[in-house]
């Protein structure tokens, strides 16, 4: 069991060459198979495919430095749904099988990145389940215990994260498929934001919200290959992309703001309730601050996804396929399927005005937090009770992950613990778009605390070069303004809707005056420095993300622009200041200490 740090480590010291730890892997997956007790795999690299990429990987390497090769000589996996050169694309499903001809964009450039792709793994077939058991290719069980389902439907790339067959795994994510699998064995699920990472090369579920997924023994592994991963405006240029580009948070402001729903739904016998106020509590060590919040919008906004019209995409790829080889599909499979069939489109347009409207409701959730919490999961059910209830139980997993990638959240599923009978629980971390290096950060944080084991290992994450990410400093600036930008004056959206927190209010130091500058609409002040006979006046400190800081400036008219106030206490900050020739012939309100007294006297 190895992080992704801690085997470049071993590379770079040269304790380890890649042939010799992938030439170690391949023996003991094959063992595995050979003795039929490993359903994760649908397909292995041959010797041939593994000499080809390890000179591939020498090219490489004499072009770079190894340093500069981020994913040097890591073995990985893909979801049998997700394309590879020389490899067959199956989607859990042999009479569907095909032969790309070209790498998925998110695996060529992990490739080019130094890391080895070891196999293809199982998966819900179509990549329609959240439980790991409908496969022609066998049941994924449970790493801890194999009479309860690995979750889906990227339960191969879970399983073998789990048990350190590999270093980090691709799955995909639509309704939780990234996540439920993630938090079933221990491990961390990360769903991007939808359009961050290319689905070009990845058979669709729901072509207008799937997502790639990363699957991780770390939050920080994990960030190494979202890195990688993303998108760039390359990428954009050349391939169809379903979703709108977003602005990247580079940072959530401390103490984080984290939202805890005031209602959780568990359907076990207690245990997942139990293990969740435990987390809770634990999470108390963070420098969080937890603020309850009504997540009944979010819920409602997931019933969609399989109660409402977006089935009828997964109808839509599969359709003539569907129609001459019905008998290919696994019986659930094709039973939701087939339900995205009547489906008319005036139907699909009153889901969107309605999940629109569920939308602008949520945000009255976000204006109160950064992050919600949630269980990953409400129960963990065995494979029996999905023979038993196939359609039921699988609907139930999708509780607190269905409606993520319909409202363009990005999240990540974090082990936090244990029940009482020794299966995994995990909790989920989700945040608004763009959120995605601010929310693994948390992730990492919330690892360190924990101090659980990775994977089915007994070894601890605690070792923090390899545990914990590292943050990126100047991730905020401090902002100070004294007019229309108050709070509850006219211009504070344009703070709040840069993400903006106020850290305190204050005065300046005795050395400014504050003047009403004429003609402007809404009505500004001026602040002028004038240290033989200034006052001290109110203001109000912002916390702003610095990658949002441009974007504020654009938005400031002259007379006025941002320098440096000095505040009370000897401290500067950048703040509002206002050019000497606009105030000749403005009133000075100096007197009144502070621009809301003067509108209190208007």
């Amino acid at each position: 069991m190895i992080t992704i740090k801690g085997l470049l480590f071993r590379y770079h010291s040269g304790v380890i060459t890649p042939k010799n730890h992938i030439d170690n892997l391949l023996k003991v997956i094959r063992k595995n198979i050979n003795e039929s007790i490993d359903s994760a795999w649908i397909s292995i690299a041959t010797d041939d495919n593994i000499a080809s990429q390890l000179r591939n990987l020498e090219s490489l390497a004499k072009e770079k430095a190894i340093t500069d090769l981020p994913l040097y000589g890591i073995p990985f996996a893909i979801k049998d749904n997700i394309d590879a050169l020389g490899w067959k694309t199956t989607v859990a499903c042999p009479d569907f099988m095909f032969e790309p001809n070209k790498n998925a964009t998110v695996v060529k450039k992990l490739l080019d990145a130094g890391a080895i792709l070891i196999g293809k793994t199982n998966l819900d077939q179509f990549a329609t389940g959240l439980v790991g058991t409908r496969s022609p290719y066998g049941i994924v069980p449970n790493t801890f215990n194999p009479k309860f389902v690995s979750g889906g439907s990227s339960s191969g790339s879970a399983s073998v994260v789990a048990r350190g067959l590999v270093c980090f795994s691709l799955g995909t994510d639509t309704a939780g498929s990234g996540r439920i699998p993630a938090a079933f064995n221990n491990i961390v699920g990360t769903k991007p934001t939808p359009g961050l990472v290319s689905t070009e090369g990845v058979f669709p579920a729901c072509k207008s919200i799937d997502c790639v997924s990363i699957m991780t023994l770390t939050a920080a592994d994990a960030d190494i290959v979202l890195n990688v991963a993303k998108s760039t405006e390359h990428d954009k240029a050349l391939e169809t992309q379903f979703h709108p580009r977003s602005t990247p948070i580079s940072n959530f402001i401390n103490p984080i703001r984290i939202g805890i729903p005031i209602s959780c739904q568990f359907l076990d016998n207690g245990q997942y309730q139990e293990a969740f106020t435990k987390a809770l509590q634990i999470a108390k060590g963070l420098n969080v601050e937890f603020v309850p919040v009504d997540i009944d919008s979010f819920v409602k906004a997931g019933k969609l996804l399989y109660d409402g019209p977006w089935v009828s995409e997964r109808f839509a790829v599969t359709e003539d396929f569907l129609n001459s080889n019905p008998n290919a599909f696994d019986t659930s499979v094709r039973q939701i399927i087939l339900s995205g069939a009547p489906y008319s489109a005036a139907q699909g347009f009153r889901a969107i005005y309605q999940l629109k409207e569920l939308e602008i409701e949520t945000k009255k959730s976000w204006s109160k937090c950064d992050v919600i919490l949630v269980p990953s999961a409400p129960n963990h059910p065995t494979i029996e009770d999905l023979k038993n209830h196939p359609i039921v139980k699988n609907s139930e997993l999708g509780m607190y992950t269905n409606f993520v990638n319909l409202l363009r959240l990005c999240a990540i599923a974090v082990p936090s613990g244990f029940t009482k009978t020794g299966l995994p629980f995990g909790i989920t971390l989700i945040a608004q778009e763009g959120s995605d290096n601010a929310l693994l950060k948390l992730a990492s944080q919330w690892q360190v605390l924990f101090e659980l084991s990775l994977g089915i290992s007994n070894i601890k994450g605690t070792l923090e070069e390899h545990t914990i990410l590292e943050t990126t400093k100047n991730d905020v600036t401090q902002i100070a303004v004294v007019g229309a930008h108050l709070s509850g004056l006219p211009l504070n959206w344009q703070l709040t809707e840069r993400r903006s927190r106020l850290v305190k209010v204050c005065k300046t130091a005795k050395s400014y005056r504050l003047f009403a500058l004429p003609n402007t609409h809404p009505p500004k002040p001026g602040l002028i420095k004038c240290p033989s006979d200034g006052v001290s006046i109110e203001l109000e400190v912002y916390e702003m993300p610095s990658n949002q800081l441009g974007s504020f400036l654009n938005l400031i008219p002259p007379p006025l622009g941002l320098g440096n106030i000095e505040l009370e206490d000897g401290s500067l900050v950048k703040g509002f200041i206002c050019e000497q020739y606009a105030v000749h012939e403005a009133q000075d309100i100096s007197n009144l200490g502070g621009w809301k007294s003067y509108i209190n006297q208007l």
